[in-house]
């Protein structure tokens, strides 16, 4: 934390050999998007008097924008340009990946005190555009805005052995510290109110007491919304 208790938002590498690993902002962002959606078909039937029913073709990637203020001017710091690279080369393959011929970006995370919206966000950086504002005499960066998308990249879940009580099509999430149905139903679907499916799913009576280590069962969209509206 900065003085005064102020915490500062940063982005931190959490998966991939990147030559920079951490970018603490300088200005907290004054907001943020999150966007996720599903695919929905609607299959066409020839003289029909209406359209069909949507059919459910899968959840797409969640993604966050936000914008970043770098300014080396009122802070007396050098130019920002090295900050903003460490943006650019986020966006490329780590080097190790690609020695392996797997190329494969940097994960990063969000990181900004106790905010729990993207607590549990991994993604890669999708895109960077950065605007400079303000140059010395010299004709050194200043100042500069960055806007930045991240594209989510979903945790695996571990393969189910079919012996093993696992339910096909399901995924699976190990509660840790911190961890709500809430939590979880936000982070999964985007509707905290699912909560109870995940409650109906897992026989769990009593939302309020989980157990860290135990392994939940996440149906799909369709189904958690179904047995929600029970």
């Amino acid at each position: 934390m900065a003085d005064g208790g102020l915490s500062k938002a940063a982005l931190r590498v959490v998966a991939g050999a990147a030559t920079a690993t951490e970018l603490t902002f300088l200005y907290n962002p004054t907001e943020y998007t999150i966007t996720k959606g599903s695919t929905w078909n609607r299959p066409q039937t020839k003289g029909a008097k209406s359209t069909g029913k949507p059919e459910f073709g899968g959840t797409n990637p969640q993604t966050v924008q936000m914008e970043i203020f770098f300014d080396a001017w009122e802070h007396n710091t050098p130019s920002i340009a090295a900050d903003i690279a460490v943006l650019l080369d986020w966006t490329k393959p780590t080097s190790e990946s690609v020695s392996k011929k797997k190329p494969e970006p940097p994960i990063l995370s969000f990181a900004w005190g106790t905010n729990p919206a993207l607590s549990d966000f991994r993604g890669y950086l999708k895109s960077v555009t950065a605007k400079y504002t303000l140059f010395d005499d010299k004709g050194q960066a200043l100042r500069a805005t960055a806007n930045i998308t991240l594209e989510e990249v979903p945790t695996q879940p571990t393969k189910t052995n079919p012996t093993s009580g696992g339910r096909s099509g399901y995924r699976s999430h190990l509660l840790k510290d911190g961890d709500s149905l809430q939590s979880i139903a936000y982070r999964e679907y985007g509707e905290p109110n699912l909560w109870r499916a995940l409650a109906i799913i897992n026989g769990i009576d009593d939302p309020l007491r989980l157990r860290n280590g135990t392994s939940l069962l996440v149906p799909e969209i369709v189904e958690a919304s179904r047995l929600a509206e029970r």
